[in-house]
């Protein structure tokens, strides 16, 4: 049998044919996605776009930008201190991961000084023994599951600050309810994911349970109503959503002024989860840029 007449019946056998139809419904699965993740680009871009230059010079939108951050953070983070600025540049993050991808880790590669707790040790292992010893002097850190009613005495145990220029909260299940018994943190901004399966206009948290962990079902965190009822509270106030629709950032009112885009609600600020949005970061260019510009500063 000839190569020819071997391929023509290979491809002839059943179980040959019904692996060549699945991957050809696979193929065409990869296709639809790549379609509705450039649809979803060209949606953000052009809302960037008009945020930006039709009587909209407050928005956030346009400064989306990740390099460590998962959905944009990053960018957003640095126009807030531009307009608010970070006089201490110190951050506090409880959830970090593996240390990788997270809201503070480009602030760090700046020169801040910065406190961490996740309960998984991964982040250890693979970031803070890596860096330099002067930059992990800069980095405490501490392997805890947080709860509301240990936050405050790891805190304390780590020595930070009760005034951080930004604190990041992603906590899955009971982020809500640490967040609430921060109330003596007054950080300048306040970073916090919300539950966007739930519509703006509700206010909902789940049932606190320090020892449960997030299954993965909807049943998880807080709705953006509840958080921004939640910084009305503390003195803070909801000033974005990243378009990703997984973070809320709240600024403490005393430095709000004019900076922002009103009105501060739930409604407003909105954006429903677009878990197919691509992200706009290299993720293999990331040990670069932290080998090339971690630096601490006294």
């Amino acid at each position: 049998m000839n190569l020819s007449n071997t391929k023509h019946f290979l491809r002839n056998l059943p179980i040959i044919r019904q692996f060549l139809h699945q991957q050809i419904k696979l193929d065409q699965v990869q296709e639809d996605l790549a379609v509705l993740r450039s649809l979803l680009t060209q949606d953000i871009q052009e809302r960037r776009k008009t945020n930006a230059s039709k009587g909209n010079p407050h928005s956030l939108h346009p400064f989306e930008q990740s390099v460590y951050s998962q959905n944009g953070e990053d960018g957003v983070i640095q126009e807030i201190f531009r307009r608010i600025g970070a006089p201490a540049k110190t951050f506090v993050e409880l959830g970090v991961g593996d240390g990788w991808e997270n809201n503070t880790l480009f602030l760090h590669t700046q020169g801040w000084q910065g406190w961490w707790i996740d309960a998984d040790p991964a982040f250890v292992s693979e970031l803070v023994n890596e860096l330099p010893p002067d930059s992990q002097r800069a980095l405490r850190h501490e392997v805890a599951e947080v709860t509301a009613e240990n936050v405050v005495p790891l805190l304390t145990g780590l020595g930070a600050p009760h005034e951080p220029d930004l604190l990041s909260l992603d906590l899955d299940q009971n982020t809500y309810y640490i967040w609430q018994a921060l109330e003596a943190y007054r950080a300048r901004l306040i970073v916090v994911e919300y539950n966007s399966a739930i519509p703006a206009s509700v206010d909902w948290k789940v049932h606190y349970d320090a020892g449960k962990p997030w299954d993965g079902s909807p049943n998880v965190g807080a709705s953006l109503k509840a958080l921004e009822k939640l910084g009305k509270e503390l003195d803070y106030r909801l000033v974005h959503c990243e378009a990703a629709g997984a973070n809320a950032f709240f600024v403490r009112n005393d430095l709000v002024a004019e900076h922002f885009k009103e009105p501060a609600t739930a409604e407003y600020h909105y954006e429903p989860f677009r878990f197919l949005l691509p992200r706009d970061c290299h993720p293999s260019n990331r040990r670069i840029l932290l080998d090339r510009n971690t630096q601490t500063e006294s």
